[in-house]
């Protein structure tokens, strides 16, 4: 028998459950079945009609279950979502029910601050509590310098350098996974994640790639999300590298640069531009040398990101509204019986 506060259950999510159903939590989803963990041991259960289409369940889900069927999803605490790459408006729950997100990023050549900020933003609006972890330590020659860069810019978050080949700082990390937490890596492809599961699993039992000369990166070696119980009793979610990380909504830009907002809001005119406005603190901040006009530039080009999300977003709702009523007509229309 498994104790289920190891998974992350708690007792109030139990009048969640549909009547004589028993939880479970997805450890993976593969060609529609999904790989569940419960107070039994693992199975592989099929998922129920409520299931299928945008109600999928996702990794770290607490699914209903009835047998090998996975009847409902229960109620999300937290998620990570992203926008499906392409030219699209679908959400995809990438992990659910996270108490941490690990944004990870490697320490071997150049710091990319602009995607760490991308990534906080959309791990702030999950819900969860952002950290990030700076891997491949070892071939840093100054880490103090690289980490209090990423520092500046990840305000209000924990910055952890970790070397998944000498061990260095994975205490530090397996530390903010305690038993019952939940946490998910998320990072582009060959930043050292699954080198960095392996090391908090404390076994081989992820795949990894040989690291490239020319710049002291790895290549793509996890190919879908899966939950791990960890050692400690805590539970990590390996995921993929992502090729696009498109924002949902701008839940999380705010928080991620709390600083340009602050400025912001000190602007003279409350409509303020932020270019040529008379009394902009923005401008004034840039000018003075307190602000980063890179990191100003990446705060506008999310919150337009953003703004085009959410226009799209309308648009599908009114199409899918339309499609509706247009289904309905054509159903009147079809009685054999009505009124003429």
């Amino acid at each position: 028998m498994t104790d289920l506060s190891l998974l992350g259950w708690t007792p109030e999510r139990a009048g969640e459950l549909p009547p004589d159903c028993v939880p479970g939590r997805v450890a993976r989803v593969d060609r529609g079945r999904l790989t569940v963990l419960t107070a039994d041991g693992e199975l592989r259960a099929h998922p129920g009609t409520a299931l299928l289409g945008d109600t999928g369940a996702a990794v770290g889900d607490w699914v209903a279950l009835r047998g090998e069927l996975a009847v409902a999803v229960l109620p999300r605490r937290t998620a990570f979502t992203r926008v499906t790459a392409g030219r699209t408006s679908a959400a995809q729950v990438v992990a659910a029910n996270l108490d941490a997100v690990l944004v990870v990023d490697a320490l071997a050549g150049p710091q990319r601050l602009r995607r760490v900020e991308r990534y906080l933003a959309v791990a702030w609006g999950s819900g969860a509590t952002p950290v990030v972890v700076l891997t491949k330590a070892d071939l840093c020659d100054d880490v103090p310098a690289a980490v209090q860069e990423v520092a500046e810019s990840a305000l209000g978050v924990d910055v952890l350098p970790v070397s998944s080949v000498s061990g260095a700082g994975v205490a530090e990390v397996a530390a903010r996974i305690g038993p019952g937490r939940t946490a998910a890596m998320v990072g582009p492809s060959g930043v050292g994640k699954s080198s960095l599961a392996n090391a908090l699993l404390g076994a081989e039992l992820i795949a990894t790639s040989a690291i490239r000369e020319s710049d002291g990166r790895g290549r793509h070696t996890t190919t879908a999300r899966e939950l791990h119980l960890l050692p400690g009793g805590g539970l990590l979610v390996d995921t993929p590298g992502m090729r696009e990380l498109g924002l949902v909504d701008d839940e999380g830009i705010d928080t991620t640069y709390a600083d340009v907002t602050e400025l912001a809001q000190q602007c003279r005119f409350r409509d303020c531009g932020h270019r040529s406005e008379p009394g902009c603190a923005v401008a004034a901040a840039i000018a003075e040398g307190r602000l980063d006009p890179a990191r100003y530039a990446a705060w506008r080009k999310l919150q337009a990101e953003a703004r085009r999300q959410a226009l799209r977003s309308d648009a599908r709702a009114r199409a899918a509204e339309h499609a509706r009523v247009r289904a309905l007509y054509r159903a009147y229309r079809a009685q054999p019986n009505r009124m003429r």
